[in-house]
């Protein structure tokens, strides 16, 4: 009987082989058809609908995956280690230095020529960085965020300022006069969890980093000023150091007249707080020595273990196209990338969207280091043992600054 187990091991065998070769092939065929996406967060939910004009056009299939963005950064990891990714993935601007350095994205440099959506001509200064690997290019970006001043008109113009304040003095002068209105009031409402606002504040200050070279300047006298001038906030009673209450509703009862926040807060104030209409307002950011705010947003870049590159590359060159992008603010109302799209009617004609394109013109991402995450939550550690724990400022700049550098050299 054994020779009839081992004839039909044998028989076993060569079925899974040719199976797998069967699954292989019927793979590969699939894979040259079809472009996979990861998209995250609310955008991934609608990017799957969307996508059908292209379809169409191209005759390919997009088969997209909608990844909530607390589960994404683990996913790409995983797939990083195993190979086994999308064709096309989306990317905050703040990762793709890490999965740059881990070899993840394909350089695209040998593309760019072919598909002109690609130039970097077509972006903002502070998108183009984002775009940029050492001396690869792993990603063009898709959409765009910048954080602006949101302020009540109405509130504002009871403390001398019936338009919002241009500079880091009348920023304090009229913050503080709100926050002086009483008890639970406040001028100026700033996350202590968003680890970009100190940035921002540093680069209107003149702070420069050089990573490359691994001098951060924590402890310069730009950044100490800066850092100095946001948590005064705080250790003045201006800003609330805890979260407090929901900033729509602080927002709609004045007890939080000002705050930072990207274009995703329009829609929701005219959702939640309907009664606001025609008493607030959207402004570029104060001055300093600039008027320097954050470049964020996502890009789209191709997994280097791509099967089908030439449909990952279609895809973004269809997705960054201008009438695609303009499409796309429709659906998303997330901001387009390409500043050609800033030149038409809706993007100039309606005050929010203008303002938001006027504070394009001056933003820097956050610094471009796989470490910059960890960077940004040792800085805000910092913020919470000053204005909590009452800790010397210039003691904790210092053990930052060597914290910093530490994770920069690892």
């Amino acid at each position: 009987m054994k020779w009839k187990w081992m004839a039909l091991g044998a028989v076993l065998f060569v079925s899974l082989v040719l199976v797998g070769c069967s699954e292989s092939s019927s793979s590969k065929e699939s894979s040259e058809d079809t472009v996979t996406v990861w998209a995250m967060g609310e955008e991934g939910k609608m990017l799957q609908d969307f996508s059908k004009d292209f379809e169409e056009e191209s005759g390919l299939t997009v088969d997209v995956q909608a990844i909530p963005w607390g589960q994404a950064h683990d996913k790409l990891l995983t797939a990083v280690a195993s190979g086994d990714g999308p064709d096309v993935v989306q990317l905050g601007t703040t990762w793709v230095p890490e999965f740059a350095e881990a070899g993840a994205l394909k350089d695209l440099s040998e593309y760019m020529e072919d598909y002109p959506n690609f130039d970097k001509g077509n972006y903002f200064d502070g998108s183009v960085t984002t775009m940029e690997f050492e001396d690869q290019v792993v990603g063009v970006p898709w959409y765009v965020d910048t954080r602006v001043i949101y302020y009540r008109t109405d509130l504002l113009e009871e403390v001398g300022y019936p338009e919002a304040p241009k500079t880091w003095d009348e920023l304090k002068d009229a913050a503080k006069q709100l926050a002086d209105r009483g008890e639970d009031m406040y001028g100026l409402d700033i996350d202590r969890n968003d680890q970009i606002t100190p940035f921002i504040f540093a680069w209107q200050n003149g702070y420069e980093a050089n990573v490359e070279e691994g001098e951060l300047n924590f402890t310069s006298p730009e950044f100490k000023e800066a850092f100095e001038y946001y948590t005064s906030y705080f250790e003045e009673g201006i800003s609330q150091k805890q979260q407090g209450k929901d900033i729509v509703e602080a927002f709609k009862d004045g007890s939080k007249p000002m705050f930072f926040s990207g274009p995703w807060m329009i829609n929701i104030i005219n959702d939640q707080a309907p009664d606001l209409e025609g008493k607030w307002a959207t402004a570029v950011m104060p001055t300093k020595e600039k008027n320097t705010s954050s470049m964020g947003g996502s890009n789209l870049s191709v997994f280097e273990s791509s099967d089908n590159v030439e449909g990952a590359l279609e895809y973004i060159s269809y997705m960054t196209d201008v009438d695609t992008q303009l499409d796309w603010l429709e659906e998303s109302n997330t901001l387009p990338s390409r500043t050609e799209a800033w030149e038409e009617p809706i993007m100039q004609e309606d005050p929010m969207y203008a303002t938001f394109g006027e504070q394009l013109e001056d933003t820097k991402p956050g610094l471009q280091t796989p470490q910059f995450e960890r960077i940004a939550q040792e800085l805000l550690s910092s913020i919470e043992r000053i204005t909590q724990g009452g800790a010397d400022l210039d003691k904790e700049l210092e053990a930052f600054n060597e914290e910093a550098k530490s994770l920069l050299e690892k």
